[in-house]
C-alpha cells in the first residue's frame, strides 16, 4: 500500500512539472525519471537512503562529502524542503532558466527542485553549490566528526537546539554517514515536520512571508547597487568629457579671445560644467540615501525573521514538553499510580475567566489543589496574601495580568519564600508545558527573585 501511494504521488508530481521542465531537461533524463516509481515500489517501506556504494559493502567510507545527485532519490524531497527556502530555490531555478520557475507556486517550485536534484548535468550542481554556501558553517562543524558515534551525538545536539536545516544537509553529505544515522535523521526530520506543521501554521505563513520579502529586498538591493555603480561610471565619463571640452575651449580662447570675444563663452561653459557637477553630486547623495534606507530595511527584516525562527523553535520545544506531560498523565491513569503533584496547592493569578474551569480540571488531574485570583479585576487585592501563603506554587501569565498584580505577587513570594512561575501566554498549552517542566526539574521554580 505504501509503495502504491508513492507511485501515485510520483506520477502526479511528474505530470505537474513535465511541461515546465521539458525545455530545460534532456528527454533521456525525463524518460529515466518514469522508471523511478517501479524501483521505489520494489523497495517497500525500508528504502535504502544512501547510495549503493555506501551500503552493504565492507569498504571504507569515501574521503569526500557526498553530492546531492549521489544520494538516494528518497532523500531529495526532504533536502529541498528542509535545507533551502522557497526564495533561494526560486533563484536557482530562474538562473537555470527553468520554464515557469518565476511564477510557480510553492508546491510546483518544490517539485521542480526535487526533479533536478538527481540530475548532475541538468542543474544539480547549482543546487549543491547553493546548499554548501548557505550551510557552510554547519558543514565545517560536522567535519569534526570522525565516526558514526560522534556524528550521532552532533545530530542529537542539533535536534535539541532546533538548528535543523544546516545540520541535516551536513549529516547527509558527511563522508562517514551510514545507513543507520541517515535513516534516523530522515525519520527525525519527517516527524518534526508533522509537529511543526500541525502546531505552527500561523508561524509558517509568517516565516514564508518574511522569507519572500527578504528575497525581494535582496534583489532590490542588488538592483540599486548596480544602478549606483552605473551612475558613478556615467558621472565619471561625463566629468572627463567636460574636462576635455573645457581644455579645448580654453586653448581656443587663449589663441583668439581678443578677436572673437570667446571669454564670455568660456565663462558660460564653466558655469554649465559647475551646474552639471552639482546635479551629479545631488544625484549621488540621493542614491546613497536610498541605499542606506534599503540596508536598514533589510536588517530589520532579517531581525524579524530571526525572531520568528526563535519563536517557532520555542513553540516546538513547548509542544514536546506538552506531549511528554500528557503521556505521563495517561501512564499514571492507566496504572492507577499516585498523581505527581498530590497534596500540593497551585495558585493561578490573572488569565481569562472562561479558561479557569479548564485550568482547574487540568491541575486537579495531577493531584494538586487549584486556587485562582483574577489579579484585582473582580477579586479584591487584599485576598492575595492569604492565597499566596496557602499555595505551594504560583503561576501567572505575563500577557493577561496587571503590573500592580505582578509587583504584589513577586513581593509576597519573596517575603514568604514561595516559588512563582511566569507564563509566556494565558493558554492551556503554556500551563501544561510549565507543569511538565516543573515535573522534570523536580518542582524547581522557574523564577524566585
Amino acid at each position: 500500500m505504501v509503495g502504491h501511494t508513492r507511485y501515485i504521488y510520483w506520477n502526479i508530481a511528474r505530470s505537474i512539472v513535465s511541461s515546465s521542465l521539458r525545455p530545460a531537461l534532456p528527454a533521456s533524463l525525463l524518460a529515466a525519471s518514469a522508471l523511478a516509481p517501479v524501483a521505489m515500489l520494489d523497495r517497500g517501506p525500508d528504502v535504502v537512503l544512501k547510495p549503493a556504494v555506501l551500503c552493504g559493502t565492507a569498504s571504507a567510507p569515501p574521503a569526500k562529502r557526498s553530492k546531492i545527485w549521489d544520494l538516494a532519490d528518497t532523500l531529495h524531497c526532504s533536502i529541498i524542503g528542509t535545507c533551502l527556502s522557497n526564495g533561494e530555490l526560486r533563484r536557482v531555478l530562474v538562473r537555470l532558466k527553468v520554464s515557469g520557475a518565476d511564477t510557480a507556486d510553492d508546491h510546483d517550485l518544490h517539485v521542480m527542485g526535487v526533479m533536478l536534484a538527481g540530475r548532475r548535468d541538468a542543474g544539480a550542481k547549482l543546487l549543491q553549490k547553493a546548499l554548501d554556501q548557505r550551510h557552510e558553517l554547519a558543514i565545517k562543524q560536522y567535519a569534526k566528526a570522525k565516526d558514526e558515534a560522534a556524528l550521532r551525538a552532533m545530530w542529537d545536539a542539533s535536534m535539541q537546539s532546533g538548528d535543523i536545516p544546516g545540520a541535516y544537509w551536513a549529516l547527509l553529505s558527511h563522508p562517514v554517514a551510514t545507513d543507520a544515522i541517515v535513516k534516523k535523521a530522515f525519520r527525525d526530520v519527517h516527524m518534526l515536520s508533522h509537529l511543526v506543521g500541525a502546531a505552527n501554521r500561523a508561524d509558517v505563513r509568517r516565516l514564508r512571508h518574511l522569507e519572500d520579502h527578504n528575497s525581494s529586498l535582496v534583489e532590490k538591493l542588488d538592483r540599486q547597487q548596480r544602478q549606483l555603480r552605473e551612475g558613478f561610471t556615467s558621472r565619471d565619463k561625463t566629468i572627463r568629457r567636460l574636462e576635455e571640452m573645457l581644455v579645448r575651449r580654453v586653448g581656443h580662447c587663449v589663441e583668439d579671445a581678443s578677436e572673437n570675444g570667446e571669454v564670455e563663452a568660456l565663462r558660460t561653459a564653466i558655469t554649465h560644467v559647475n551646474r552639471k557637477l552639482g546635479q551629479e553630486a545631488t544625484r549621488r547623495e540621493q542614491l546613497e540615501q536610498r541605499l542606506n534606507a534599503a540596508l536598514i530595511a533589510l536588517d530589520k527584516r532579517e531581525a524579524e525573521l530571526r525572531n520568528a525562527i526563535a519563536e517557532r523553535d520555542a513553540l516546538a520545544r513547548e509542544i514536546e514538553s506538552i506531549e511528554d506531560h500528557v503521556v505521563g498523565l495517561l501512564d499514571a491513569t492507566a496504572t492507577n499510580g499516585t498523581p505527581e503533584f498530590s497534596g500540593r496547592t497551585i495558585l493561578y493569578v490573572g488569565g481569562r475567566v472562561h479558561q479557569i474551569p479548564q485550568f482547574k480540571g487540568l491541575v486537579e488531574r495531577t493531584g494538586a489543589r487549584f486556587l485562582h485570583h483574577d489579579g484585582g479585576i473582580e477579586h479584591s487585592s487584599t485576598l492575595l496574601p492569604g492565597l499566596v501563603s496557602r499555595a505551594d506554587h504560583l503561576f501567572f501569565p505575563i500577557d493577561c495580568i496587571s503590573h500592580d498584580a505582578v509587583s504584589t505577587i513577586k513581593r509576597l513570594c519573596r517575603q514568604l519564600e514561595k516559588p512563582y512561575h511566569p507564563l509566556r501566554t494565558a493558554s492551556l498549552a503554556t500551563l501544561v508545558s510549565a507543569l511538565a517542566q516543573m515535573s522534570q526539574e523536580g518542582a524547581t521554580p522557574v523564577a524566585a527573585e
